[in-house]
């Protein structure tokens, strides 16, 4: 709804000539309940208006103001005026008590007006900005060219987009269109409100030969992202000989930090030398950034190390510098040095070890955040979810998400994204769909993460669902989306219409097909035993096939025991890759499976001569808020003593239900009884164990494998899910597996 401000073709005069008695009585009563300051001195009959300029504080002013009005000098109109002058500018300064002085004014001069608005621009105060405008038309009081920059500085978006066109309206019909204050504002009104273009013309309508202009309008394409512009409009202002100010140089570093444009940054670093620029802690802290965001490490803390005396932005940006360059430890000791942080210092910290995949000290920094009493924002949120997701930790996840509503932090599409991905990636898919349903508006991320959640769990006819959906929502998918649907078909083994969409990529969407949608369609048809079929996709594939796309051949030559289509796959990856364990292991597996004990044995001497060591198998599991890590054949865990022995119970219990163990996959060329003792260890099982000892009947145990699931442990899984009456679910490196009733989601095709 467009905002209404009053605007009138004549101003007539007010017909105020004297201060109200009310008013007057309740100044008076104010002024001279405040106690008089000590240091201020004995008032003389005549009051100098100085002593108002040099007053500190409203308890000095108050005194002033009482002294004034029992002499009458009050009636002076400079001398309320002043009194405005010191509420309105100075940091101490009270709005409320100007604006009853204010009222009190039989007829307040321009002047006056423009320190009101002025004032509440200072305290963050727009709407009464407005209504302060607002009055003064109605009252008759014509604006001049100052009225409009103290009225627009501090807008914020909202009401920017609310009057900033009506405003604009204002300043042509009264003609201060072309005063370089007024067009500064007008830059910074529509930057604000996200009208670039906009801004962009009243820059290029302006003289351009005031430096705050330029300022102004680099600003605004930073706070747009638009940071290339920058770029050219600082290129343009060198052409036009415009000597940039240090606040140039700031918003032009800060660009250059955003595009990692190291060249055009140390270009803006020689001007600080060339024009003898003294640099400030903002201006230090710039460049600090610029070169961190850039990688050049060395020469950021060199800056950092020179520097007279730094904030937490120094040191952040440091910190910030190292996390994105890999360099988490270094990064932790900078920050544990900090002598203050703030949340932005906490969450590059935490978002450093978020990047190499150290999810537990993710959070275990945050439980220390907290502990500090520093609030996060949704940033932070984001991070710590991200962590849940990966570690599978759905009760720490749903902790984080009533922390986020008891705060009120913004739930933006940014934060439901993440969240719903934490309980896509914990397994629990109905609380997923929920945050999905419950989302004010989707965008083209949510709908991607919601197919491929969908997918990965299982549920390969809802995610094609969703995306049937996204469609009729005129949401055009992209390449990450059909990565997503293929996913779908993969998991849930429906060839032909996997094939159908890989078609309609092209045909629809225009979408050419990646190393990555070649890889899933590799996957769809050898988990359906097209292995030939797969092999004729990958010789045929436009571009070069990777690893992953020869890893999906080899896992289907697994299931399918394919031994000749098996070894040339593995001699693809490891001619790409060749320290790639998996590839061995899997190898290994394929011949255990087919009992090639020969050909194992080559295997197993070419990865020690190689060496060349097997992934350790690890699963995790959380249980009252903690995660709990397992290796195979684990000793270390304090409840170990409990957890064997819930294994000795689940054999028994299990071999009733008809439990034998398989011992295809283990490749070590010993006794039956040494292979089942090796697959009775696995983490997996101790995991489930830990489980079912540690939480009471009926409770689903959630685990997360950094492996493939064996077949052993599988089997293991779907029983204990129908002996003990449990929903187990398990996240291995390739999908999710969901045991209910005795049987999985994959339908034993992983």
């Amino acid at each position: 709804m467009p905002f209404s401000i009053p605007f009138k073709a004549h101003f007539p005069s007010s017909s105020l000539t004297s201060f109200h008695p009310l008013l007057l009585y309740k100044m008076t009563s104010i002024a001279t309940l405040s106690p008089p300051p000590p240091q201020l001195p004995t008032l003389p009959q005549t009051l100098p208006l100085s002593l108002i300029k040099t007053c500190k504080s409203m308890a000095q002013l108050k005194q002033i103001h009482s002294h004034s009005l029992r002499t009458g000098l009050v009636c002076k109109p400079i001398v309320p005026a002043q009194i405005i002058a010191f509420c309105c500018k100075h940091e101490a300064g009270d709005m409320e008590y100007a604006r009853m002085v204010f009222d009190a004014m039989p007829e307040p001069n321009i002047v006056v007006w423009n320190n009101m608005i002025k004032g509440y621009s200072r305290v963050g105060c727009p709407d009464s900005s407005v209504s302060m405008y607002c009055e003064m038309l109605e009252r008759g009081m014509m604006p001049d060219e100052y009225t409009y920059p103290f009225l627009l500085k501090r807008f914020t978006q909202d009401m920017a987009e609310k009057c900033g066109r009506e405003l604009h309206d204002h300043i042509v019909k009264l003609g201060f269109s072309s005063n370089v204050f007024v067009q500064n504002a007008l830059i910074h009104l529509y930057s604000l409100s996200g009208k670039v273009s906009v801004a962009r013309g009243v820059f290029d309508r302006s003289s351009k030969s005031d430096v705050v202009t330029w300022n102004v309008m680099i600003s605004g394409y930073n706070r747009s992202k638009q940071f290339d512009e920058s770029m050219k409009l600082f290129d343009e202002m060198e052409r036009m000989r415009v000597v940039p100010s240090s606040v140039t140089i700031v918003s032009v570093l800060s660009a250059c930090s955003k595009l990692k444009d190291l060249n055009v940054g140390k270009r803006v670093h020689r001007y600080v030398k060339d024009l003898k620029i003294e640099p400030d802690r903002v201006l230090e802290n710039a460049l600090i950034d610029m070169y961190a965001a850039c990688g050049e490490m060395d020469i950021a803390v060199g800056i950092f190390d020179n520097m007279k005396s730094r904030d937490v932005i120094s040191w952040t940006a440091i910190v910030a510098g190292f996390t994105n360059s890999g360099q988490v430890d270094l990064a932790r000791k900078y920050f544990d040095k900090m002598p203050e942080r703030d949340f932005v210092s906490w969450t590059a910290m935490i978002d450093g070890y978020l990047q190499v995949n150290r999810f537990k000290e993710v959070l275990t920094l945050f439980r220390e955040m907290q502990a500090a009493n520093i609030k996060p924002d949704e940033f932070t949120m984001v991070s710590i979810l991200t962590a849940c997701a990966h570690l599978g930790a759905l009760e720490l996840g749903e902790w984080i998400k009533a922390y986020i509503e008891k705060n009120k932090i913004k739930i933006d599409s940014y934060v439901g994204n993440a969240l719903m991905d934490m309980y896509f990636n914990c397994g629990n898919v109905e609380k997923a769909l929920r945050v999905f349903n419950a989302m004010p508006h989707w965008d083209k991320i949510s709908w991607t993460a919601v197919i491929f959640g969908l997918a990965i769990n299982g549920y390969g006819e809802e995610a094609l669902g969703m995306f049937s959906e996204m469609l009729r929502a005129s949401i055009t998918p992209d390449e990450v989306t059909y990565i997503g649907v293929l996913c779908a078909c993969t998991h849930s083994g429906m060839v032909d219409k996997g094939k159908k969409f890989f078609a309609r990529m092209t045909t629809q969407h225009g979408i050419e097909p990646n190393v990555a949608h070649y890889g899933c369609i590799v996957d769809l048809l050898g988990r359906a035993g097209h292995l030939k079929e797969a092999y004729q996709v990958i010789k045929n594939m436009p571009v070069k096939p990777n690893s992953i796309v020869w890893g999906s051949l080899l896992g289907a030559c697994r299931v399918h025991r394919d031994e000749d289509m098996a070894e040339m796959a593995a001699q693809k990856i490891l001619v790409l890759e060749p320290e790639n364990g998996a590839v061995y292991v899997l190898l290994c597996n394929i011949y255990a499976a087919c009992k090639k004990w020969e050909k194992l044995h080559e295997v197993r001497k070419l990865m020690m001569d190689r060496g060349i060591k097997k992934t350790p198998g690890c699963s995790l599991i959380e249980m009252n808020g903690s995660v709990h890590e397992f290796v195979a054949g684990d000793q270390v865990h304090p409840q170990s003593k409990d957890i064997y022995s819930k294994l000795d119970e689940m054999a028994v219990d299990l071999k009733f239900a008809g439990y034998s163990p398989d011992t295809s996959e283990v490749f070590l060329d010993i006794g039956e009884e040494e292979k089942e003792s090796a697959v009775y260890r696995h983490s997996e099982k101790l995991a489930i164990a830990f489980g079912l000892i540690s939480s009471g009947p009926g409770v689903t145990i959630r685990i997360v494998k950094n492996l493939r699931m064996c077949v052993d442990c599988h089997y293991v899984a779907k029983l204990v899910s129908k002996v003990y009456n449990r929903e187990v679910i398990v996240r291995d490196r390739t999908r999710f597996h969901h045991f209910r009733h005795g049987s999985c989601s994959c339908n034993d095709f992983w």
